[in-house]
């Protein structure tokens, strides 16, 4: 059997593929069963905190200011959604384009027929689309805790807002990581190799930057440490008190 060039496509594309999901599903499982190790479950943890201080503080500034930080989160996400999904069109438009031209067949060192083509293409859109709905559900649940968060009158259960900030952020996290296997698969259209090569870079990059190597902050029990300087104020008033009344009796004496 002779060697074609298409075979390439049946090595090095599904390779690359492997180590995305791979990793990918590697990452997922020290999210689920090791959070300190990395950025994500770092990230949630300090959401969760931030959450609670907030719901806890009765001041009207840190409320918001909190609402701001959520409305900037999701007009962010509201941007990311838009491009993602104007990044489809463009991959739409093309696909028709680059499908009834023949530059591609001169670079490409790899399978060139239609067939392949058509699922370059597919896959890339899908996802973008991927992406946008990620995108698009982030935004969602933010909205959502800043109702929550904005409610007169009404005392919010603190494990709501968490639930809603925490899935916001892990929906961030999924769209970028749609926009990551998008970039991938984008150099496949130019062949199976450089889609390869930029699999084992991609990897090796978020290797790094998923990792955490700063310990989980303790920020302890907001309603005991309200609690402690409670008592603290109430020691030192004591005291004051204790003071000012044996003065009075060395007054009268």
């Amino acid at each position: 059997m002779a060697w074609e060039d298409r075979y390439l496509d049946l090595i090095f594309v599904p390779g690359g593929l492997l180590i995305m999901f791979g990793y990918h599903l590697h990452l997922l499982y020290r999210i689920l069963k090791q959070p300190h190790t990395t950025v994500v479950g770092y990230e949630n943890h300090n959401k969760k905190a931030w959450v609670e201080r907030l719901m806890n503080e009765a001041d009207i500034p840190h409320a918001g200011i909190a609402l701001q930080v959520i409305s900037s989160n999701s007009s962010a996400a509201t941007v990311l959604a838009s491009l993602s999904i104007s990044l489809s069109s463009l991959i739409a438009a093309l696909a028709g384009t680059l499908s009834n031209s023949k530059i591609l067949e001169t670079i490409v060192y790899g399978d060139k027929s239609s067939t392949v083509a058509v699922i370059k293409y597919i896959s890339l859109l899908s996802c973008f689309l991927i992406a946008f709905a990620c995108f698009v559900q982030a935004a969602r649940y933010f909205v959502h805790s800043n109702f929550l968060i904005s409610t007169p009158n009404t005392i919010v259960p603190l494990k709501y807002v968490q639930q809603d900030i925490v899935k916001a952020g892990n929906y961030w996290s999924a769209g970028i990581r749609a926009l990551y296997f998008a970039i991938v698969l984008l150099l496949w259209i130019f062949g199976p190799i450089p889609m390869f090569v930029a699999s084992v870079i991609m990897v090796s990059a978020l290797s790094v930057l998923d990792s955490n190597s700063c310990p989980m902050h303790d920020y302890g029990n907001v309603g005991q440490s309200r609690w402690n300087r409670l008592s603290a104020e109430l020691k030192s008033i004591t005291h004051r008190t204790g003071q000012d009344g044996a003065a009075n009796v060395k007054t009268v004496k």
